[in-house]
Order: C-alpha cells, then sequence, then structure tokens
C-alpha cells in the first residue's frame, strides 16, 4: 500500500490521477466524451449533449448527471460551459475565424449568447480578450 501511495504522490507532480472507484471512473468517461464532443466534427457538436452522453456510456442521463454532480461539485452543463469557453479562446487564438463561424461551430444560438456566456466566465468579451492577447504578443516582440 506504501508503493501505491508513493506512485499516487508522485503522478500528482505531473497533473495525473489515478482513478480508482466506479464513480470516478464513469466521471472521467463524461468527462472524456464532453471534450471529446467539443473537438469533434460539426455533426457530433450538434447532437443534444444528454442524448449524446446518454448513447457513448450506456446510462440514462440523470444518472450520469447525478454522478458527475456529486463527484465534482459541478453539475454537467457548467463544465461543458468551461471547456466551451476555452475551446473558443483556443479558436480565437489559432483559428482565423469570426465570431459568428466559432459560434456556428461551438453550436451556439448566436454570436450574442457565446459573447455573454464568454463574459460571464472571463469577465471580458471575446473582442476584448482578443486584443489584450493581441497587445501581449506585441509587448513580447519588442
Amino acid at each position: 500500500m506504501e508503493t501505491y501511495d508513493k506512485l499516487i504522490d508522485s503522478l500528482k507532480k505531473f497533473g495525473i490521477e489515478i482513478v480508482d472507484n466506479q464513480k470516478s471512473i464513469l466521471v472521467q468517461k463524461i468527462k472524456n466524451a464532453i471534450i471529446e464532443m467539443l473537438y469533434a466534427n460539426k455533426g457530433v457538436q450538434s447532437m443534444k449533449i444528454s442524448s449524446y452522453l446518454s448513447e457513448k456510456l450506456g446510462e440514462s442521463y440523470r444518472t450520469l448527471s447525478q454522478v458527475f454532480s456529486e463527484v465534482t461539485f459541478i453539475s454537467i452543463e457548467n463544465f461543458i460551459i468551461l471547456h466551451k469557453i476555452e475551446r473558443v479562446k483556443q479558436l480565437l487564438l489559432t483559428e482565423n475565424l469570426s465570431l459568428t463561424e466559432i459560434s456556428f461551430m461551438m453550436n451556439y444560438s448566436s454570436v450574442a449568447y457565446l459573447s455573454q456566456q464568454f463574459k460571464n466566465i472571463t469577465g471580458v468579451t471575446p473582442t476584448a480578450f482578443q486584443k489584450i492577447i493581441k497587445q501581449k504578443r506585441y509587448a513580447e516582440s519588442i
């Protein structure tokens, strides 16, 4: 058991966690499926998340949602929002896409809704975020 604990401590230094109970394993599968969906092609992204997760993991969405909230103390919906915003930030930084294109790609109902959610999470609008990053990059290049 002491060797196992040492292994866990060593892996934590690298941000790796051993998942060793059924609920934690299910939560990790949910997280993986969500991230896969956010980075997948449009066909998967346009599916309803509850249907996608239930189908992929073979459990009712209610069960998945309850276990996820119990283990992580955050809802699946909030986890998705946080990761969608991270994906939007990545797209803003690496792709030459308009907010309209990103909004469509990330399955938002409108650019306004994307912008509102982005500001709620980051504290700035997507446009302000882009300007800040451009200024930072410019300052670093001087």
